[in-house]
């Protein structure tokens, strides 16, 4: 297969690959989104050290989730999609 003319090169190469900023923050997001209700249900039947350490998973996605935005920013102008 062979590209044409008019075709756009692809957008990673091997000497700048393309950025895994967008797939961390739907992981933690997600993460987030499992570990805190599943957290309360660990707390309330009474599974305490597992609820903490559920609480502290969701805060490293939290933490994660301002590290992507700040790095997406750091990018500059015309990076701010989360479908690029």
């Amino acid at each position: 297969m062979t590209r044409g003319q008019g075709d756009k090169p692809p957008r990673g190469s091997h000497d700048r690959p393309r950025s895994a900023l967008n797939l961390r923050l739907a992981l933690a997001v997600l993460g987030i989104l499992i570990c805190v209700p599943l957290g309360v249900t660990a707390w309330v039947t009474g599974f305490t050290a597992v609820a903490v350490i559920l609480w502290v998973l969701a805060l490293i996605g939290v933490l994660d989730i301002a590290v992507v935005l700040w790095r997406r920013r750091q990018r500059g102008p015309g990076h701010r999609s989360l479908f690029e």
